[in-house]
C-alpha cells in the first residue's frame, strides 16, 4: 500500500476533480452563441446549460430562465443531465469509501488488507465517476453531432 502522503495527495486531487464536476454541472455555459445584429449596442450572448438558459445583454445585464419541463428537453440534454448527476453521486460515494481506506483514518485499523482494498475501491469509484462525465463534456455528443 502507498504511503500516507501519496494517499492524501491522490485523495485531494480526486476531490478537486469531483468539485470541478459539481461546478461544471451547475454552470449555464455549456453552449454559447451570440447575436450582434445591426448595432453593437444590441448585442446578446446566449448561454444554454443543463438546468437553465441565460441571455446576457451588451450592457452587462443577465437574465436566466429555468427550463419549464423535463419532457420538452432534447434527449441528449436529458442524458447529459443524468450522466453528470450520477457522476456527482458516484464521486461522493467514492470519497467516503476512499476516506475509510486511507492510512490516516482509524476505521478498519486492525485489518490492513481490508483497509487497502477499501482505498483501492474508492479510487476505482473515483475513476468510474470521472469516466462517466467525459461523454457529457464532448461538444459533439452534447450537440448531437457525429
Amino acid at each position: 500500500m502507498a504511503n500516507g502522503g501519496l494517499q492524501m495527495l491522490g485523495f485531494v486531487l480526486a476531490f478537486i476533480g469531483w468539485i470541478g464536476i459539481v461546478v461544471s454541472t451547475a454552470m449555464p455555459q455549456w453552449k454559447i452563441s451570440s447575436y450582434a445584429g445591426d448595432n453593437i449596442v444590441t448585442a446578446q450572448a446566449i448561454y444554454e446549460g443543463l438546468w437553465m438558459s441565460c441571455v446576457m445583454q451588451s450592457t452587462g445585464q443577465m437574465q436566466c430562465k429555468v427550463y419549464d419541463s423535463l419532457l420538452k428537453l432534447q434527449g441528449n440534454l436529458q442524458a447529459t443531465r443524468a450522466l453528470m448527476v450520477s457522476s456527482i453521486l458516484l464521486g461522493l460515494i467514492g470519497s467516503f469509501v476512499a476516506m475509510i481506506g486511507m492510512k490516516c483514518m482509524k476505521c478498519l485499523e486492525d485489518d490492513e488488507v481490508k483497509k487497502s482494498r477499501m482505498a483501492i475501491l474508492g479510487g476505482v469509484i473515483f475513476l468510474i465517476s470521472g469516466e462517466e462525465c467525459l461523454p457529457s463534456l464532448n461538444p459533439c455528443v452534447s450537440q448531437g453531432l457525429p
